[in-house]
C-alpha cells in the first residue's frame, strides 16, 4: 500500500468524545465545528496554512472577546479528514495512503492551502502524491474508491476521470506492464522498514495475477457508477469484447446472488441473500444492476456464455426489470440458442399468474427470434425454399437448426410433466422449428407421448390434432416399435406408423432382391465364360452368397407377414378400428 508520511511532531492533541483539544502550550483561541466535532485550537497555525480559514477569523466579530466560533459545513471528508488536516498545519507526523489522499486533496483546495500560505502546503504535497498513486494499480483502485466519498470536488478536480484514465490504459497494457519493476525487487522480510519503490510508494511484491481475467476481481470493489465509467473507458481503449463481458459477468455475480447458480422454484425467496458481505440487499438496486449491466453488455455474438445470458434473464425476470431490458435478453439468447444447454433453458415461472411451473412463453419468444435470425441468413422465405437451399449448401448450413430442434425436443419433454401446460403453447413451440430441421422425430415423439401420458383427458379429435406433429415416416425401427403399441395414440397414427413401416420393409426386400438377381446373373455369365467359382484365395463363392440373400429376404417376408398379424390383432381391441383390414389391403393393392 502507497503512504506518504508528513510532519515530524509527536501528536499535541487530547480528544474526548466529539471534542479535540490541542495540548501544545498555547491558549486555545478558536473552537471549529465540524459536523458534530469540536476542536479547540490556536488560531495561528491555521493562519499560516489556510487562506480561507484566514479569511473567516478575519470576518469574525468579537465584541464580547471571547473565544473564535467557526462553523464548516461542507469540508470535504468530514470531521476525520479535517484532524489529518489540523495535525499537517501543526507539524504532527501523518500517513497519507491511497485511501484518503483524495479526501486530503479536496479538503486542502477547499480550505485553500496552497503555495500563497507557506511552501510545501498540503494542496502540492497530495497533488504529488496523487500522481505517484497513479504508478501502481491497487493503489489507483483505492484511490478510485475513496472519490465516492467527495464525489463532486473529485469531479471538479479532475481526479476521478484522471484515475480512471490510468486504470483503463494498465487494464489494456497488461499486469506485467506497469508492475514489472516490483518482480526485480527483492527485500529483507526481517526488515523493520517498509518496502518502498523507486517512486517512494510502497507495495506489496505478490506476483501479478495469471491470464486476460486478473483485473476482474478488483473492479469488482468499485461502486456501479464509477465501474460503469471505468469499463466504459476501458473498452473504449480497445479491450477485446470477450473480456470486457467477463469483467461484466464478474460484477454481477458478486452482487445479484441469482447470477452464482441454476435455476431454482425458490429463486423468488433468493433474491435478498448475498453471496458477499458487500452485496446489494435491495431488490430496487438488484434490479437497476441488472438493467445497467445488460447495456454495457458487448453486441458480439457469443463473447457471453449462453448460461450467463440464461442466468441474467432469470434475475432479470424475477426482479421484474423493464420490459426492454428482457427483450434485449431474449434477442441475444436467440441469437445464440444453438449453445444452449437445456438445464439454463429451464427458467421457472416467477411471473405474477403463474400457470405453468416454467416460463413457456419467454422460450417461445427466444425460439422466434432464433428463427427470425437464421431464416434471414439463409435467404429463405418459406420453410420449402430453405429446405431445398440446405440440399444445396450442404449440412453445415443445418447443423445450428439442427441443434435447436433437438434442444427443443428434450426441452418438451421436461416441461410436458406440467399438467398445467396448455396443449396450444405445446404445439406452437414444437411447431416452431421446421420439419426439415429434424432427421428423426424420435424425440418430438418422445415428448408428445409425456405430453398425452400427463394429460389423460384430451379428447380424440384433440389427440389426433396434436400427432400431426410426427412425421411417422422419420421415425426409427424403436421408435415404430413403441408407437405401434401406444395406446395413447389415435387409431390415424397407428395406422400410419404400421404402414410407412411395412412400406420401409418393402423397400429393403425390394432392394435385397435387386442385388441377389445382379448377383445371379453375374453367377451364369461366369458360368458361360468357364470362370473357376473360387478363386483360390478363400472368397466365398457367389453361389453361397446368393443363398444368403435369399434367406434375409425370407426373414424380411416373415417379419412384415408378422406386423400384419399384429395390426389385426390390434384391429379387434376397439370396435372403431374394424376399417383397419379394408384401409390396410387398399393401400396394399
Amino acid at each position: 500500500m502507497a503512504f506518504m508520511r508528513l510532519g515530524s511532531k509527536n501528536d499535541v492533541f487530547h480528544h474526548e468524545g466529539q471534542t479535540w483539544n490541542c495540548i501544545t502550550g498555547l491558549p486555545s483561541d478558536v473552537t471549529i465545528k465540524v459536523g458534530e466535532t469540536s476542536f479547540f485550537l490556536h488560531k495561528f497555525p491555521l493562519l499560516s496554512r489556510s487562506g480561507l480559514m484566514k479569511k473567516l477569523i478575519a470576518d469574525f466579530t468579537n465584541e464580547d472577546e471571547s473565544n473564535c466560533v467557526l462553523q464548516l459545513h461542507d469540508v470535504p471528508g468530514g470531521n476525520k479528514t479535517f484532524e489529518l488536516v489540523t495535525k499537517f498545519c501543526y507539524g504532527v507526523k501523518i500517513e497519507v495512503t491511497a485511501s484518503n489522499v483524495v479526501s486530503l486533496r479536496c479538503a486542502a483546495e477547499h480550505l485553500q492551502m496552497n503555495e500563497n500560505y507557506g511552501e510545501g502546503n498540503l494542496i502540492a504535497k497530495t497533488e504529488t502524491f496523487i500522481n505517484e498513486v497513479f504508478g501502481n494499480w491497487l493503489d489507483s483502485i483505492k484511490a478510485l474508491q475513496s472519490c465516492e466519498e467527495v464525489k463532486s470536488c473529485a469531479e471538479e478536480l479532475h481526479i476521478v476521470s484522471r484515475c480512471i484514465d490510468s486504470l483503463a490504459m494498465k487494464a489494456c497494457s497488461g499486469r506485467n506492464m506497469f508492475n514489472r519493476h516490483v518482480e526485480g525487487q527483492d527485500y529483507n522480510k526481517n526488515s523493520t522498514q517498509d518496502p518502498t519503490l523507486w517512486n517512494g510508494i510502497s507495495s506489496d511484491t505478490k506476483s501479478p495475477y495469471s491470464g486476460d481475467d486478473w483485473w476482474y476481481e478488483d473492479l469488482s470493489m468499485l461502486c456501479l457508477p464509477l465501474y460503469k465509467r471505468l469499463i466504459l473507458s476501458i473498452e473504449a481503449k480497445g479491450m477485446k469484447p470477450e473480456n470486457v463481458a467477463g469483467s461484466l459477468i464478474h460484477y454481477i455475480k458478486r452482487f445479484i446472488p441469482l447470477m452464482n447458480r441454476q435455476s431454482s422454484f425458490n429463486d423468488k425467496n433468493s433474491v435478498n441473500q448475498g453471496t458477499t458481505t458487500n452485496s446489494i440487499t435491495s431488490e430496487a438496486d438488484q434490479r437497476a444492476l441488472v438493467e445497467e449491466i445488460m447495456g454495457l453488455l458487448p453486441n458480439n455474438k457469443g463473447v457471453i456464455p449462453s448460461k450467463y445470458l440464461l442466468r441474467l434473464l432469470r434475475a432479470a425476470i424475477v426482479l421484474h426489470a423493464s420490459p426492454s431490458c428482457i427483450e434485449n435478453l431474449e434477442k441475444r439468447i436467440g441469437s445464440q440458442l444453438d449453445q444452449v444447454e437445456l438445464v439454463d433453458l429451464l427458467i421457472p415461472n416467477m411471473g405474477q399468474s403463474v400457470e405453468t411451473l416454467y416460463d413457456i412463453d419467454s422460450i417461445q419468444r427466444i425460439i422466434d427470434h432464433f428463427m427470425s435470425i437464421y431464416l434471414a441468413t439463409t435467404a429463405s422465405t418459406s420453410p420449402c425454399v430453405a429446405e431445398e437451399r440446405s440440399l444445396i449448401v450442404g449440412t453445415n448450413a443445418l447443423a445450428p437448426m439442427t441443434m435447436v430442434a433437438n434442444l427443443i425436443d428434450v426441452y418438451l419433454a421436461e416441461v410436458a410433466v406440467d399438467v398445467n401446460l396448455k396443449l396450444p403453447k405445446f404445439q406452437a413451440i414444437a411447431s416452431a422449428i421446421p420439419n426439415y430441421a429434424r432427421p428423426l422425430d424420435d424425440a418430438l415423439y418422445h415428448a408428445i407421448d409425456v405430453y398425452l401420458k400427463t394429460h389423460p383427458w384430451l379428447i380424440d379429435s384433440e389427440r389426433e390434432q396434436f400427432c400431426r406433429l410426427i412425421n411417422c415416416q422419420k421415425l426409427s425401427l424403436e421408435a415404430s416399435t413403441h408407437a405401434a403399441q401406444n395406446e395413447r395414440l389415435p387409431l390415424r397414427v397407428i395406422v400410419q406408423v404400421l404402414f410407412f413401416e411395412q412400406l420401409r420393409l418393402r423397400t429393403s426386400i425390394s432392394s435385397w432382391l435387386y442385388v441377389s438377381e445382379n448377383l445371379e446373373n453375374s453367377q451364369n455369365h461366369s458360368k458361360n465364360l468357364g470362370l473357376p467359382r473360387n478363386n483360390g484365395n478363400g472368397q466365398q463363392d457367389p453361389t453361397q452368397s446368393y443363398e444368403n440373400l435369399r434367406d434375409l429376404v425370407s426373414e424380411l417376408e416373415k417379419e412384415c407377414s408378422c406386423i400384419k398379424s399384429e395390426l389385426q390383432k390390434l384391429a379387434k381391441t376397439k370396435k372403431s378400428w374394424r376399417i383397419i383390414p379394408k384401409i390396410f389391403c387398399r393401400k396394399n393393392s
